[in-house]
């Protein structure tokens, strides 16, 4: 259907709020704020996108969506005030992230380029501003209120003054040392994987194969595998060094890689592009198999160290140093630490499937059996076994116990309240034109209508 210009006049008389997504214009400014335009195109940009990632969003979106968009733009127009500048390569790295994170998703980046209906790099374009925006704003709300600290005094005040129906829940936590042992690969089965990917690198040196192609059918990197093993662009920093080492070294992008070794298993590379200190590959991974006779053998060997433990010939601090290869831990007495806390605090549903399973009946001090599971850093099959070191059971948050999570409870309150107040001030200061078709829509800062 060919697209048309329809005249603001006439949309204003005719088109409801809510038809804005049916209606076939190429585009049009609907708020103003400052020096800056909000278009209609941002808009329903902003509402794919939530809809494809599953971001919620609370109430009509085509008066939620231009709200937010008119809070960044008063945080971009400070940001500008107060020289605030981002790092280039924290952008780029974020960027290339979400589009091997489309491209993983939705299956290719031909179908990528469908839905967002733009190419790969018009998409990467507009990742790029809408980063860039979104790490500046981040910085701005640091700078506005990364001086407000508390007190021990501030943080019980706001606790007596809270509510008994608002005092915040605490979720049962445990602290968890962990013992792991990977179960040696026969040198078989090493031979095996090494032959068989010498077979795929002399299949796509002499063009008889295509590498996309043998990447979708047998690496054992699910994802990068559904792209036809291609990772996006990445800095030496984010990739293994034993394949960084190796991707870097590459020239030609026919050929392939040697066979490189890492913790993850057995690969090949092939160089796409190169672009200053990035690099865009592909791979295909091999993961060596533990046999059953190996696996069973490492169990023993666990079992019996266990029950060593357990009557009292070692302690579990001992086991850890002398018989764990869980290097995230073993240096630390066994203690698992919990990456989205950053404390050795984990509530049941942020511990890996199989470790939770074993530990959600246990009580303090008692020491698993051996039970096998998925090492997250390698994805590799391990043997382990787990002593519960302490538990809290589900409570109402306290002083005594809970003084670390009332205080950042606290901060956070307040720097929330400190930046809604900077936002009503802004509003008042900043000139600001709304198309009429939005007077009628409830928003968290009324400002934005003048009066």
């Amino acid at each position: 259907m060919k697209k048309i210009i329809i005249s603001l006049l006439f949309l204003l008389s005719v088109v409801p709020l809510k038809m804005l997504a049916q209606v076939n214009i190429i585009d049009e400014v609907i708020w103003v704020v400052g020096d800056e335009s909000i278009l209609r195109s941002e808009v329903e940009q902003e509402r794919i996108r939530a809809q494809y990632e599953g971001t919620p969003i609370q109430g009509d979106p085509y008066c939620v969506i231009p709200e937010q968009i008119a809070i960044q733009k008063l945080f971009l127009h400070q940001a500008v005030l107060d020289s605030v500048v981002v790092n280039e390569t924290s952008v780029t790295g974020e960027v290339e992230r979400r589009l091997n994170y489309y491209i993983s998703q939705i299956g290719s980046k031909d179908k990528v380029e469908e839905y967002f209906k733009m190419n790969i790099s018009e998409l990467r374009e507009k990742l790029r501003d809408m980063v860039h925006d979104q790490q500046t704003i981040q910085q701005m709300q640091q700078k506005l209120v990364g001086d407000m600290k508390s007190t021990p005094a501030d943080v019980r005040r706001f606790f007596k003054q809270l509510p008994t129906d608002s005092v915040p829940t605490v979720p049962a936590e445990v602290e968890l040392q962990i013992i792991s042992f990977e179960p040696p690969v026969p040198i078989d089965e090493t031979n095996r994987i090494k032959e068989r990917l010498r077979d795929f690198t002399e299949r796509i040196n002499s063009g008889t194969s295509d590498f996309s192609v043998l990447a979708r059918l047998y690496s054992e990197d699910t994802e990068s595998a559904k792209r036809g093993g291609e990772l996006g662009f990445m800095g030496r920093g984010q990739l293994v060094p034993e394949f960084s080492a190796a991707a870097f070294n590459l020239l030609d992008t026919k050929k392939v890689s040697r066979i490189v070794l890492t913790e993850f298993g057995y690969h090949i590379i092939q160089l796409i592009e190169k672009r200053g200190d990035r690099i865009n590959c592909r791979h295909i991974l091999l993961k060596p198999r533990v046999s059953l006779d190996e696996k069973m053998k490492a169990i023993h060997v666990l079992d019996s160290l266990s029950n060593q433990i357990r009557a009292g010939k070692m302690t579990f601090e001992q086991a850890v140093l002398s018989f764990s290869q869980d290097k995230n831990s073993a240096m630390n007495a066994g203690l698992m630490l919990n990456s989205k806390s950053n404390t050795s605090k984990f509530e049941y549903q942020d511990l890996p499937a199989e470790v939770g399973k074993v530990v959600y009946g246990m009580n303090v001090g008692e020491i698993s059996k051996p039970f096998t599971m998925i090492n997250a850093s390698t994805n590799k099959e391990v043997v382990a076994i787990v002593k519960v070191k302490s538990k809290i059971e589900n409570h109402k948050a306290n002083l005594t116990d809970d003084y670390q999570m009332l205080k950042m409870y606290y901060e956070g309150r307040k720097k929330q309240e400190f930046l809604n107040n900077w936002i009503v001030k802004k509003q008042k200061e900043t000139y600001i034109s709304i198309d009429p078709r939005w007077k009628d829509c409830k928003f968290q800062y009324p400002g934005w209508i003048k009066k």
